[in-house]
């Protein structure tokens, strides 16, 4: 995407070096666009008794009825055995899903097969979270997400911004925010370097960085709009007026199909319009897959009659609308970053021999290994005090 004049740049995995592979749940029904559907659906399978339960629970070799796990970190979850579980669903928390599918998942470690608990522990208001894509150049789609949420998201691994709770420990390269500091004659906050990563990180994960204060700043004021859109969690974001995508003819009660006029840029749930969507939004790919084609296929997929997964919406939720609308806002406005990305033309280039040189690389291996976070004792399976 930007220009550079040099080929060193430092790789992510080296800026930012504590990684973890997303949590996989093995099993889809823990997780849902709307709440309402994970609470009916854990009522069903606390009801159901034995090889029911089961078959319900779709276990796997990780993850079966009398499989013994420990509490979440920060979760209230139940720890007896799944085949003895009772009372009421554990309270779903938001997660990304998928590239800018935010869903809902039941916070229980009986259900997830790896649940990666090490990202728990450092998930809360504070945190953001950053996943590797699949990207080939742009408009192929983003190298790097970022999310306030607990990201289920795959291929790539995940790499919390701190490896604390409450925004402590940045999980950057040891002295980088000092060497920075020196050479662009200010301190920059983990945000910023998190921001400028966002502006200018290349298909592969290389980083250029630069020496000219005047053109971090650019690149970081980019990147902080970038993360203001992916993460949703402040002032919602709108298309000035004539612009903004409105319901033009009603959304059928339970929409099969999608598809996209051009000429109109207008996008079809059935008989529903909604429009203007521009083609760059409709465009948007990440991994390979339309984002907007990929968000309804998780909320219109047939499931195989008599499991959870089948436990759903019977119509289309009002919500589901509403958040189809923010979507299509935040893919155009993502994408119309793309020519300011372009023009930043990397001078005065910061290479990682420079970083070596300056004794920020190589990363010490304790930089790759997550902190003791420790701080609260945690529930291990059947109630016990989890040592760890």
């Amino acid at each position: 995407m930007p220009g550079v004049t040099h080929d060193d740049a430092p790789p992510l995995a080296d800026l930012m070096p504590w990684s973890v592979a997303p949590p996989r749940i093995g099993r889809g029904w823990p997780a849902a666009p709307d709440p309402a559907s994970l609470r009916a659906r854990w009522e069903a399978l606390v009801k159901a008794e034995g090889a029911d339960r089961g078959a319900l629970l779709e276990p796997t070799r990780s993850r079966t009825l009398h499989t013994a796990v420990g509490q979440l970190p920060g979760r209230t979850g139940g720890t007896e055995r799944l085949a003895r579980a009772s009372g009421p669903c554990p309270e779903p928390v938001r997660v990304l899903c998928a590239p800018f599918d935010e869903q809902w998942l039941i916070p229980d470690h009986r259900l997830i097969d790896a649940a990666r608990p090490e990202l728990w522990r450092v998930a809360d208001g504070h945190q953001i979270f950053t996943v590797e894509t699949a990207a080939g150049p742009e408009p192929a789609g983003p190298v790097l997400l970022a999310t306030s949420l607990l990201p289920l998201a795959r291929p790539g691994r995940v790499r919390p911004l701190y490896r604390r709770p409450g925004g402590g420990e940045p999980n950057l390269a040891p002295g980088l925010l000092e060497h920075l500091a020196e050479r662009l004659g200010h301190s920059p906050a983990p945000v910023d370097v998190l921001a400028w990563t966002l502006a200018v990180i290349r298909p592969g994960g290389a980083v250029p960085l630069t020496r000219d204060p005047e053109l971090w700043s650019r690149g970081v004021a980019l990147g902080h709009r970038m993360l203001w859109l992916m993460r949703r969690d402040g002032e919602r974001p709108k298309l000035p007026g004539g612009r903004r995508p409105y319901v033009r003819a009603p959304l059928p009660t339970r929409p099969v199909t999608v598809d996209y006029d051009r000429d109109e840029e207008a996008l079809r749930l059935d008989e529903g319009r909604i429009s203007p969507v521009p083609p760059e939004a409709w465009d948007y790919e990440v991994n390979g897959a339309r984002v907007l084609e990929q968000w309804f296929a998780a909320r219109t997929a047939p499931a195989e009659p008599g499991t959870l997964a089948a436990i759903r919406p019977a119509t289309w939720p009002q919500t589901w609308t509403s958040e189809l609308l923010e979507l299509i806002t935040v893919l155009t406005l993502l994408a119309e970053l793309r020519p300011q990305r372009a023009e930043l033309t990397i001078t005065a280039p910061l290479t990682a021999s420079d970083l070596r040189s300056a004794g920020v690389l190589p990363v010490p291996e304790s930089a790759r290994r997550p902190a003791s976070v420790l701080d609260a004792h945690e529930e291990g399976p059947e109630g016990q005090l989890a040592l760890i």
